[in-house]
């Protein structure tokens, strides 16, 4: 079987969540589906220009429209089309719910279809009406025209199997993974020389700098606090983007802004770091958070839902959107915010999900 797979940007070391999900999980069903081939279709824009190979995987650059309102779907289109008519796929995997707008005209071109479900993406602030409601229709089409559909967090599928209970045989709960950062040289200082952070204690957090990843409140807590020490953010952003543009402005000279990161790098800083924070007001299932957990940092989650999923004390979470109360925390002794790295091992293992994911698709091709 020929199983392509759209919507997310590239792989390997692109940033998002999608692309971590995807750059772990794919090899990892290449591995146990040998018979199978995997093509990946990534947006130029992110990775090398010409087609190649990631750990057995066909990675395809292909061209897509730019801006926050096209790039998805002009790139799910395309994916689409080349799954269909160059790939000659048997099974066509979708991620996130923007790219399963797509989803109907996949399986009239025969494929078999899988889609993802990793967020509530019409809920993100960056968006316009129009851009929502198309969004709410790729959910919708995920819904009433994949074969199966793939949730990460728990309570996203209970809200699912409620809204659309006469597809609930085709919803699956599967998990991220936390087991994919390797620690064997986080006591390397040349992150921490690089950003000034030697003998320095620093708040980090991790996340494409977008409006609902919340950094905004972080950085006014962080202010408010006083806390004596820094504040990293560690994570890609447009240039021209209005939100961290003004992000920037806002930031004191405490505030470290560190772009793009490999895992590597990000390890070190979470082995290092006093605390972690995600200020979230809308995820899916963080791999950042559960990557900290991992880590063995402290973690301090806003209470959103999917956050408070993780299955955290109470005392690491605080109200969503509430500066002070994360100023207040920010303050507190962070040892109380350790959080146990064994047992969310235990419940979010890769090479269970994907166990699980390859299940999927058997039952899917069935």
């Amino acid at each position: 079987m020929k199983i392509c797979v759209i919507g997310l940007r590239g792989i390997p070391g692109v940033g998002g969540g999608v692309e971590t999900h995807c750059e772990q999980l794919l090899p990892r069903l290449r591995h146990r589906r040998s018979e199978d081939e995997f093509v990946v279709v990534a947006r130029r824009q992110y990775v090398p220009s010409q087609p190649y190979q990631f750990e057995g995987l066909q990675v395809v650059p292909l061209r897509h429209l730019h801006g926050k309102y096209l790039e998805a779907i002009s790139s799910a289109f395309v994916g689409v089309v080349y799954a269909a008519f160059v790939a000659r796929a048997n099974m066509l995997h979708i991620h996130a719910i923007g790219p399963a707008l797509f989803a109907p005209a996949a399986r009239l071109l025969g494929l078999k279809v899988i889609v993802t479900h990793h967020s509530e993406n019409y809920d993100h602030s960056k968006w316009n009406r129009p851009a929502r409601f198309v969004l709410r229709m790729g959910e919708r089409a995920a819904m009433y025209f994949a074969d199966r559909v793939i949730v990460v967090s728990p309570s996203l599928t209970q809200k699912l199997i409620q809204n659309f209970p006469s597809k609930r045989s085709k919803i699956t709960f599967i998990p991220n993974g936390a087991n994919h950062l390797a620690f064997e040289n986080s006591d390397s200082t040349d992150v921490l020389e690089r950003f000034d952070l030697i003998d320095r204690p620093f708040i980090v957090s991790v996340g494409r700098i977008v409006p609902e990843k919340g950094f905004h409140d972080l950085v006014a807590a962080f202010d408010r606090s006083g806390w004596n020490g820094k504040l990293v953010i560690v994570g890609g952003a447009d240039d021209d983007d209005p939100y961290w543009q003004n992000l920037k402005s806002a930031a004191s000279s405490k505030v470290v802004f560190t772009g793009y990161m490999q895992h590597a790098d990000v390890a070190v800083l979470l082995r290092h770091a006093s605390l972690f924070v995600l200020p979230s007001h809308n995820e899916g299932l963080s791999i950042a958070a559960l990557e900290a957990v991992t880590a063995g940092a402290s973690v301090l989650l806003s209470d959103i839902q999917p956050n408070v999923d993780l299955g955290l004390p109470p005392e690491n979470y605080y109200p969503v959107g509430d500066v002070e109360a994360l100023a207040h925390k920010l303050t507190s002794d962070h040892e109380q915010y350790r959080a146990p790295a064994e047992e969310i091992l235990a419940r979010y293992d890769w090479e269970a999900v994907a166990d699980a994911t390859s299940k999927v698709y058997s039952d899917a091709q069935a």
